[in-house]
């Protein structure tokens, strides 16, 4: 019976993608009632749902760090064209949408995933333990590629307003490359064991302390689901995205917190597999998710914007505000703390969640 059922299961997670792309190809592109927008969301909850069921297949198989390199890679690139496919309809409008889309990405993996996975992990397992080292680097690559991306175009003087001038942007473009590339050789490369799970003593745990991986075939599969999934869930985001701009305006709301809706759309996926992980006392998995994701969603869609502003005629305002400059400097100032000691309690997941709820309230009422 349980062979049943678990079998089941695998082919309701396989039939949820498809059903979400005849979805998304049915709603492409028109004008749909209020009650086709209701069935929309409910497929794209499933599809988030779908993406997370697969991506843990494939992690499994393929083990830390590569599975949670895997999803954020693939949930980024995704992002990506999401970006660059809202930049070429939206017109001027558009000009910020890159830097309020890669600044919540950040708010919300470094603070919101970071947070409530610690949280969680508290909760059940009391102090939860992981690698400074490697939480350590990722978090300096983070805070580099910020900086780098979405602070110095605001002080920068090439341009007026918050735009780098087209040598600064192949710069930031190269370098955010370079940094990322260099990040993913260390984390799968050269010094693997520091993104690797930690016991309670703080010894890296190893494969063979987990239940038996997945076969090739069945995380193949997966794979394509996982790829299947992704691109259903930001498909259908952005059919949605109508119906959010119209929702936020008529609730008074600024248009840029737009771009926070589809960036927690976007990353829901990784924020159920994070906390999905911390509930397994695996914390680095979790932070491995974070940190990978806000790299990713950096040092992915700076190049590729500067690739396709070649072609766009919007402006592309990355230059974050007086009040983003702050909510970024005091996160990373907290995350350092948080990462230093390789320990965290509840007090350290309420903080990031706190500053998170700050990213919220302050992208309503600014």
């Amino acid at each position: 019976m349980a062979v049943a059922t678990t079998s089941r299961t695998t082919i309701a997670w396989r039939i949820v993608p498809v059903v979400a792309l005849l979805a998304l190809a049915a709603t492409w592109g028109r004008d749909i009632p209020i009650v086709v927008v209701v069935v929309v969301a409910v497929i794209l909850a499933a599809s988030v749902i779908a993406a997370v069921h697969h991506a843990e297949v494939v992690a499994h198989r393929v083990g830390e760090p590569f599975g949670s390199l895997v999803l954020a890679v693939a949930v980024t690139v995704i992002e990506v064209s999401l970006i660059v496919t809202l930049m070429l309809s939206g017109g001027d409008e558009a000009s910020t949408l890159a830097r309020e889309t890669v600044f919540a990405a950040v708010m919300i993996t470094v603070n919101g995933i970071l947070g409530l996975s610690l949280l969680l992990g508290a909760r059940s397992f009391g102090t939860v333990r992981f690698n400074a080292e490697g939480t350590g680097g990722a978090l300096a690559t983070v805070a580099t590629l910020a900086t780098v991306c979405l602070v110095l175009p605001t002080v920068t003087r090439g341009e007026p307003g918050p735009e780098f001038t087209a040598g600064q942007l192949v710069f930031a473009a190269v370098a955010s490359l370079a940094l990322y590339l260099a990040f993913v050789v260390t984390q799968t490369v050269r010094h693997r064991d520091f993104f690797l799970p930690v016991s309670r003593d703080g010894k890296p745990l190893t494969e063979q302390d987990h239940a038996e991986p997945p076969t090739t075939r069945e995380a193949t599969i997966s794979l394509v689901f996982l790829l299947v999934s992704l691109v259903a869930v930001v498909g259908l985001a952005k059919v949605e995205s109508p119906a959010i701009e119209e929702g936020v305006l008529a609730a008074g709301l600024p248009v840029s917190f737009v771009g926070v809706v589809i960036a927690l759309l976007v990353l829901l996926p990784e924020t159920i597999a994070a906390a999905n992980a911390a509930r397994r006392n695996r914390i680095q998995t979790s932070l491995n998710l974070a940190m990978g994701s806000a790299m990713a969603s950096i040092g992915l869609t700076i190049p590729t914007l500067a690739v396709a502003s070649i072609w766009i005629s919007t402006p592309l305002q990355l230059g974050l505000g007086a009040t983003q400059i702050v909510l970024l400097a005091i996160t990373v100032v907290v995350g350092v703390l948080t990462v230093v000691p390789g320990r965290a309690t509840r007090l350290q997941g309420t903080v990031h969640l706190t500053l998170f709820a700050a990213f919220l309230f302050l992208a309503i009422s600014p």
